[in-house]
């Protein structure tokens, strides 16, 4: 399917129906979504390493480290290293902090933590970015709840993906389930359009109702990566960096994160 044409084609009769549509640039090509398609890859295979290497003791910076040489080894760029100032390659992000937490040398994983590592690359202009969530030992048992029922919502997320669905669908999906394990998503923060930038159009709300929002067509791709709360949804920022999130009342966080496109047919998860 040529996915501009289509968009051609499609584009007029929602707008009759008065449904909110996206801009035609948000519109991959085939060839640009084979870009992103390869730096997926090999954000993977980042990820991969940092899942095979992760362990009670380790720095927050060696993780840090593994990312980056790992990255130039592929002949790409970490995206996170100076972006907007941030100082590292990737975001590290331990128990209560909800995301972009910094790498640092003085800060070691210890048994029963759980942390996200946050990957995004860039390969010949275009990016991917993923994250996944590691257990440190043996967790609690609200812990381990908690990276099952983000996954889980996540999982689900991915179910109600087609063209043609709409932005509400997919935070209803994630919120519904998460409520009903008795935990929170977090609303200041969501997913984002990806591929030629490193942040795009549409925003990714993890929150919201059923055939509601922007109608998603073919060709666009975006990020799906609710972060899920154990007590409340509210956060704030850490004044000392600016940078990383903190749940408000001290409870844990998870955060899983997939680039995904939506195709004629469904959708193809490209980085994971």
């Amino acid at each position: 399917m040529d996915y501009l044409l289509n968009y051609d084609e499609m584009a007029p009769k929602f707008k009759k129906l008065g449904m909110p549509i996206p801009k035609r640039e948000l519109i991959k090509t085939a060839s640009q979504i084979e870009g992103i398609r390869q730096v997926g890859i090999i954000n993977n295979k980042i990820l991969d390493l940092v899942a095979n290497n992760i362990k009670v003791g380790m720095s927050t910076e060696e993780i840090d480290n593994l990312v980056y040489n790992a990255t130039k080894e592929y002949g790409a760029i970490p995206a996170c290293l100076g972006f907007e100032g941030f100082p590292k390659s990737c975001c590290t992000s331990i128990n209560d902090q909800v995301c972009h937490g910094i790498p640092s040398s003085k800060v070691f994983l210890k048994a029963g933590d759980i942390i996200n590592v946050d990957c995004t690359t860039i390969l010949n202009g275009y990016y991917a970015d993923a994250s996944r969530m590691f257990q440190m030992g043996l967790i609690n048992e609200e812990a381990d709840k908690l990276i099952r029922v983000t996954k889980e919502a996540l999982e689900l997320a991915l179910k109600v993906l087609k063209p043609y669905c709409r932005l509400g669908d997919i935070g209803y999906a994630i919120e519904h389930h998460v409520k009903q394990n008795g935990f929170s998503v977090v609303h200041e923060i969501g997913g984002h359009g990806v591929g030629l930038d490193f942040h795009e159009e549409p925003y990714v709300a993890h929150f919201g109702k059923r055939d509601t929002g922007l109608v998603l067509f073919p060709g666009m791709v975006f990020t799906i990566e609710p972060m899920i709360n154990t007590g409340t949804r509210k956060v704030f920022l850490d004044a000392s960096n600016n940078w990383t999130i903190y749940t408000m009342d001290g409870g844990l966080s998870a955060q899983v994160e997939h680039t995904v496109v939506i195709t004629e047919d469904g959708f193809e998860i490209l980085a994971n």
